[in-house]
């Protein structure tokens, strides 16, 4: 389904910012133990040698403040000491392992290789999934309207689309290929990027004694990096006794983002549906559902997967459900996850071949997306020319419903673009002007609509 340069109506406002996961200035309120900053420290300093309490603090994530009691405490029991430092305090001091802190960094590796930004705790990133759920998005017809002003879609199908996504349930796209059931997805993610908000997710969460790892960068689009960048300028010069402890508003162990749009095909097997353990590491990775929460997770071509859609649809039944998953860890222990994402189910297939009707009713919205009317074709059609710079003429569009669309051969959104694909290819090959004549029409449609 092609894009349309419309003439853009003003910008409807976008949602108002979230409330960001407030800075701990405790031990209790960052959901974090003494063990587990010490052990962080240790890993830092084995694998760098040597470090300043700010870096330590900032590679942590941390305020310099939690950080410090870490320090004292290994300080004391001799697994660091102080190489050198300013007299402006503990945060400019250098730290150095000891003999006996290089053996209870090697242990602490042993448990976890993980060395990075702190994690949060599970019962943090489950509130903050709450507060950024997709149903709590403000969706009226004017944003939505704005978000697919570029696509050339059929009447009455924003009245369709709207409720669904206020709902934040499941959306069942399904009709004949090639008219833009993807593209609609995908503007639904737009509309999400762009007057949901943006949301937090943390690098990592701890539960059950185990670290699983959430951000993504190349699935997260962040929108923090002037304020990353300010608070660290503020934090290296170290003018003031004080300044290492300056706190900022925002836990650094979250970023923000936009709300994610997690597209998948073919390729899905259920065991990308549970936790990614690596045994060399000790840690684990959260699956793609997982980190889509509070955004969209597509299931592209569904149907088509190497798992069968009924396995598939079970291991849903009860999150679709419920708005909550089950992760099982390796020692065999479960717990439960959010299940916060718009859902989009899209297939050329018979949704009566594919799921019985006891699935398609959790699946609270089915849209169809049929083939374009001759009024819609023709306008995708002059779209495609223009975009192409090929001088339109309607006796293609005529052309084409007279050989094919008017003989039992439905129209596609698609066919506008791939026929003037292979026009373009032709007159390029032959060094001539490309124009839409009745020669390269019929050169063109007897190779696309060809039976092989």
């Amino acid at each position: 389904m092609p894009t349309s340069p419309r003439t853009h109506a003003p910008r409807p406002s976008a949602a108002p910012p979230l409330l960001a996961p407030a800075c701990p200035t405790s031990l209790a309120d960052s959901g974090l133990n003494l063990t587990q900053i010490c052990d962080l420290i240790l890993k830092q300093l084995y694998l760098q040698g040597n470090l300043l309490g700010i870096q330590i603090a900032r590679q942590a994530r941390l305020p310099f403040l939690l950080v410090d009691e870490g320090l004292r405490f290994l300080k004391d029991e001799k697994c660091i000491e102080v190489a050198s430092g300013e007299l402006i305090g503990p945060a400019s001091y250098r730290f150095n392992l000891t003999d006996l802190g290089r053996h209870r960094a090697r242990e602490a590796f042993e448990q976890c290789r993980y060395v990075g930004p702190a994690p949060v705790s599970l019962e943090a990133y489950v509130k903050q999934c709450g507060l950024q759920a997709v149903a709590g998005t403000d969706c009226s017809p004017e944003t939505l309207r704005e978000a697919f002003q570029d696509l050339i879609i059929r009447p009455n199908l924003l009245e369709e689309l709207g409720p669904a996504v206020c709902s934040g349930k499941s959306i069942f796209i399904y009709g004949p290929p090639g008219n833009g059931k993807t593209m609609i997805a995908k503007g639904l993610g737009r509309f999400l990027n762009n007057f949901g908000g943006d949301i937090y997710i943390p690098y990592a969460i701890h539960t059950e004694g185990s670290i699983i790892t959430l951000f993504d960068p190349t699935l997260h689009e962040t929108t923090d990096e002037a304020d990353l960048a300010e608070r660290h300028g503020f934090d290296t010069s170290l003018a003031n006794p004080n300044q290492g402890r300056r706190q900022t508003d925002t836990d650094l162990r979250w970023r923000r983002i936009k709300r994610p749009v997690v597209i998948t095909g073919g390729e899905l097997t259920l065991d990308m549906l549970d936790l990614r353990y690596n045994r060399t590491s000790n840690f684990y990775t959260g699956p793609l559902h997982i980190k889509a929460n509070g955004g969209v997770f597509l299931i592209d071509d569904f149907g088509r997967q190497i798992v069968s859609p009924r396995d598939l649809l079970n291991r849903w039944i009860l999150p679709l459900e419920e708005r909550i998953d089950y992760m099982t860890l390796a020692t065999g222990k479960k717990f439960s996850v959010p299940f916060e994402q718009l859902i989009i189910f899209s297939t050329n297939l018979d949704p009566q071949e594919l799921v019985d009707e006891a699935f398609l009713r959790r699946i609270r919205h089915k849209i169809k997306i049929g083939p374009p009317t001759r009024d819609l074709f023709t306008e995708i059609f002059q779209l495609c020319c223009a975009q192409r710079n090929v001088p339109y003429t309607p006796a293609a569009v005529d052309y084409l419903y007279l050989n094919f669309y008017d003989q039992d051969k439905p129209p596609r959104s698609s066919d506008p673009r791939d026929l003037l694909e292979i026009i373009q290819s032709i007159c390029r090959f032959r060094n001539q002007e490309t124009l839409l004549s009745a020669e390269l029409m019929a050169e063109s449609t007897e190779r696309f609509f060809c039976q092989v």
